[in-house]
């Protein structure tokens, strides 16, 4: 059974600033609990591009995600490959702001490998994915300045 959530934060700076912090792997730990990036055969400090293969590292848990999609300062989707997915899509999706800034709705479908553990993935991917976002949106308004 899939399962869904969605996540939304403010950032002050401009969609392209949000943009460039989503595809450069190496700033991730930056404004992420993730320790270390890399991107197999690739730069992590290199904009990474459709195909691009990244390595998170948190602790002793490393999770590998494929760039599948990239519209310029307007979308960011990535596959998550293994871990307790069957099948993880997660999508970044920016819009400008009036006031000059970027609304930012990171949001994922995903199927657990593990039967009835949905529920317990959703509650917690939903407050880890808050904090990503929350730490996009403030690292990309500092990093702007």
């Amino acid at each position: 059974m899939p399962y869904s959530f969605a996540v939304t934060a403010r950032s002050q700076a401009a969609p392209e600033a949000v943009f460039a912090a989503l595809t450069h792997a190496a700033t991730w730990p930056s404004w992420s609990p993730i320790d270390s990036a890399d991107v197999e055969g690739g730069d992590p400090a290199a904009r990474q591009q459709v195909g691009d293969t990244r390595v998170f590292r948190t602790g002793r848990n490393v999770s590998r995600e494929r760039v599948v999609e990239l519209v310029p300062d307007r979308r960011f989707v990535y596959d998550n490959l293994g871990g307790p997915f069957r099948s993880y899509r997660g999508t970044v999706e920016l819009a400008p702001t009036a006031g000059g800034g970027t609304d930012i709705t990171w949001s994922a479908a995903f199927e657990p490998r593990m039967p009835l553990s949905g529920g317990f993935w959703r509650w917690y991917l939903t407050r880890f994915v808050q904090g990503m976002a929350d730490g996009l949106a403030a690292y990309a308004a500092r990093a702007a300045k």
